[in-house]
């Protein structure tokens, strides 16, 4: 029997992007519902695969069909990103309050109440501090140092920009679907409609099973996404050193003209190595100049030819009679009601997702 739908102002959707995380749902969905029974009000939890090639679809589809209305999954037809994946589980929530957590297991599904009552006080969006990170020391160093890059450009004091478990109201959430571009960072766009950010310290578990999905290439990709995402600074920084270096190299010409004719031309002969190593220098900085200006333009490119972030397969899990008006498109966005599950409905773990 399917639990009543609910009209209760404070609703929780919470999205979870998949990606071949088999190994982990089985406690990550027992976990999660048990955390959300506990919080009193309606909820939903929405699982997007990402494209896994695991098996892990095939245990959405089962959790969906042991707990409906409580589970639903979104099923991408490939692997699009933990972004684009987080973007699909948001046009598909109801909640008054979402709340994205990733499927690891290194954020507790336990913490999901605390980010929730943050909320509930009047912030409309709460980020999260992973207290004694157990992550290698190249992923903290990075971590750090790209923190502290976004607090500089954004003016937002936040101090763990690549924490998954954080909260938003829902009106922060509306707004950030009405923005279209692909290179998206969903933290930072949220704060840049967020009129009351907070962030609490949670606690972070090493991974239990399966390998982390951001491998060195992976983390480098990010980071361009983040930078190019929140500023244009880097643009102006080339233009001031393209300035310095061509002021440089008129004092160094002007340098050789007094030197030569002070000790003739075979003072400017035996510096020739010199100047081939400068040219060097200059040559490589205008190609790194060259490189950053095209990852914007490609980033332009990319949104100019408005294609979906995503491409749901199918949805599992939501009626169709349950659609709101006005909320399907064509990349499979859709909405539903949100809905209470019962504590007991959900205290012994299924078979199929243990």
């Amino acid at each position: 029997m399917k639990a009543p739908i609910m009209t209760a102002a404070k609703s929780v959707s919470v999205v979870i992007p998949v990606f071949n995380e088999a190994a982990n749902l089985g406690e990550l969905i027992p976990r999660c519902l048990r955390a959300c029974a506990e919080l009193g009000s309606a909820f939903e939890i929405i699982l997007v695969d990402d494209g896994s090639s695991d098996g892990s679809a095939k245990m959405i589809s089962e959790a969906v069909e042991r707990h409906p209305g409580a589970v639903i999954g979104v099923l991408l037809n490939r692997n699009y990103g933990q972004h684009a994946a987080v973007f699909a589980g948001l046009a598909e929530s109801t909640g008054s309050i979402v709340v994205t957590l990733d499927a690891d297991l290194q954020n507790p599904p336990e913490e999901i109440s605390r980010v929730v009552k943050k909320i509930e006080e009047g912030f409309d969006v709460v980020g999260t501090v992973r207290a004694d990170r157990r992550d290698s020391g190249f992923r903290k160093l990075s971590s750090r140092l790209v923190n502290a890059a976004v607090r500089r450009a954004t003016g937002v004091m936040m101090h763990d920009y690549g924490c998954m478990l954080r909260a938003y109201d829902r009106r922060v959430v509306d707004a950030m679907m009405q923005c279209h571009e692909h290179s998206t960072f969903i933290p930072i766009l949220a704060n840049y409609f967020a009129s009351r950010p907070t962030e609490i310290t949670v606690s972070h578990n090493a991974r239990a099973a399966g390998d982390s999905k951001y491998g060195l290439w992976k983390l480098i990709n990010l980071q361009f996404d983040l930078l190019t995402s929140m500023t244009t600074m880097p643009l102006r920084i080339l233009s001031v050193m393209g300035g310095a270096m061509a002021a440089l190299g008129v004092g160094f010409g002007v340098f050789i003209f007094v030197m030569r004719e002070l000790y003739g031309s075979e003072w400017a002969a035996q510096g020739v190595f010199t100047l081939f190593a400068i040219l060097f220098v200059f040559i490589g900085i205008q190609f790194v100049g060259m490189g950053l200006l095209g990852e914007y333009i490609g980033r332009i490119y990319h949104d100019v030819r408005a294609r979906p972030r995503y491409c749901v397969e199918r949805i599992v899990g939501r009626e169709a009679n349950s659609m709101l008006p006005g909320r399907g498109t064509a990349s499979g966005e859709s909405s539903g009601a949100t809905v209470t599950v019962t504590k007991e409905r959900i205290s012994a773990p299924s078979e199929a997702i243990r």
